[in-house]
């Protein structure tokens, strides 16, 4: 029976853990800095703004919960900003606000990577979690087909976060675009809304070599790279 704790993975992730601690660093840093540059707008008003002037008048704008927790809501066409996006007038506020409107057009425009995203959400939420049963009950049957099968669950993971790199850059590129384009933000403040929302990106590649490495190091174990019986 393979050991459950092996040092080589976390030696094999070692790039993407580097990465990952290196983009949270980083967006904390942007985020406080973008805070101390004012806007005309909030980050609530800049989305709208936005919004309306592509025609996307019936897509809501509501106040939630948690720091970091701004996403756009597709199956209720509403745009979820946390407390101090929503209300503050900074260049981090507004940057945050406009790249979740920037789903929003990509939703209206029928960008094809978001619908591909959409369409592969489920293999990302229950893919893991179907890895993780498929591979205990595979080595506890001593039956590596049933491995096997977990780790092409755990490939829609990873099927997922790649489609899921090109729909927030894009995103990021509309919210940068459409700030500057409606003066909400000045040259100083479009420095800091691109330093915010650069920094956020090198999150989403970092779990995208996440993910990737660990499948992996995964097909490596389980195909006869270092398997331990």
């Amino acid at each position: 029976m393979m050991m459950w704790f092996d040092p080589m993975y976390f030696i094999f992730l070692s790039p993407a853990i580097v990465l990952m601690l290196w983009a949270q660093f980083r967006v904390k840093s942007a985020y406080a800095a973008g805070m101390k540059i004012a806007t005309p707008l909030s980050g609530a008003s800049a989305a709208r703004h936005m919004l309306d002037q592509a025609g996307c008048h019936d897509v809501g704008i509501e106040e939630t919960h948690g720091m970091l927790s701004d996403h756009y809501d597709p199956r209720h066409r509403v745009l979820r900003l946390s407390r101090d996006v929503f209300h503050s007038r900074s260049a981090t506020a507004v940057g945050i606000a406009a790249h979740e409107a920037g789903h929003a057009l990509q939703h209206a425009q029928h960008y094809a990577p978001l619908a591909l995203r959409n369409f592969a959400v489920p293999a990302a939420q229950f893919g893991p979690t179907a890895f993780i049963v498929l591979l205990i009950l595979g080595m506890f049957l001593r039956n590596p087909n049933l491995i096997y099968l977990g780790l092409i669950a755990y490939g829609g993971l990873v099927v997922f976060q790649m489609i899921n790199l090109p729909v927030e850059f894009d995103a990021s590129n509309r919210a940068k675009a459409a700030l500057s384009e409606y003066g909400i933000v000045d040259q100083q403040g479009a420095v800091a809304v691109r330093n915010v929302l650069n920094a956020a990106g090198w999150t989403y590649v970092a779990a995208t070599l996440q993910a990737l490495l660990t499948l992996l190091y995964y097909v490596m174990r389980f195909t006869g790279g270092s398997r331990n019986d």
